[in-house]
């Protein structure tokens, strides 16, 4: 297997796909990767389309970490976590192009972009951590309090509703949703559209309209994926 985050760049738009050759579960060596692309598109200065591979956008967390003991979990959920912070107060536009299944970790980076396109097809998208036993960490509560529509923000969160493409555009998942013969385009002409703001004032405008958001997401950050943190919430 190759790259698990490649990067190209075409004049102003940055493509970051990701691919394991499974189900882009978000592993140590994936989240490094993805944020490592993110740091190119930085330099750059360019507008970021952030893809999955065909059928799936991303499954979460690799469920293999969890198995390892609590410093390699917390380094995972840590990069996660700081992964979609920084998505979420990305300098340029972020697009996200769902390909398909985007499973909790994978709707948080959908949560945390500026633009979000999904496929037409039979692909969930949710935050299933309480289906499977995991209680939604505090970051993620308050990454998907900021771009969830009130009415969803229980059922997705609490009641753990998956969503077909169409009901997640409802939610406030997607801002769109396209055949997969058309996510290639759609998600280039978002980008374009996207690119012709002016890079100043959207990068500005973007910590304000985000600044309570950001400050709950670092704070949950600082206080629960630390060892005594983590520790803390083991003993609830």
């Amino acid at each position: 297997m190759g790259r698990l985050a490649t990067y190209e760049r075409e004049g102003r738009i940055a493509s970051i796909r990701m691919d394991d050759g499974k189900v882009n579960a978000f592993s140590i060596a994936m989240l490094r990767a993805i944020h490592e692309a993110l740091e190119e598109a930085e330099r750059d200065g360019a507008v970021v389309v952030l893809s999955g591979r065909e059928g799936i956008f991303s499954a979460g967390f690799d469920l293999n970490v969890f198995a390892r003991g609590q410093d390699e979990i917390l380094k995972m959920l840590l990069l996660g976590a700081t992964l979609a912070e920084r998505i979420l107060s990305f300098p340029t536009p972020v697009v996200g192009a769902c390909t398909g299944h985007a499973l909790p970790a994978g709707a948080f980076l959908l949560l945390s972009a500026d633009c979000r396109i999904g496929v037409e097809g039979p692909f969930q998208i949710g935050l299933n951590e309480v289906r499977i036993g995991m209680t939604v960490p505090w970051f993620a509560i308050e990454i998907a309090r900021q771009r969830l529509h009130p009415a969803h923000f229980d059922r997705a969160v609490v009641n753990s509703t998956m969503y077909s493409p169409h009901d997640a555009l409802a939610a406030g998942f997607l801002d769109c949703v396209v055949t997969e013969s058309e996510l290639p385009a759609a998600s280039l002409e978002a980008a374009e559209a996207l690119a012709q703001l002016d890079p100043v004032a959207h990068a500005a405008t973007k910590l304000r309209a985000r600044a309570v958001a950001l400050k709950a997401v670092r704070s949950a950050i600082e206080s629960e994926l630390t060892a005594e943190g983590f520790a803390a919430q083991a003993r609830v």
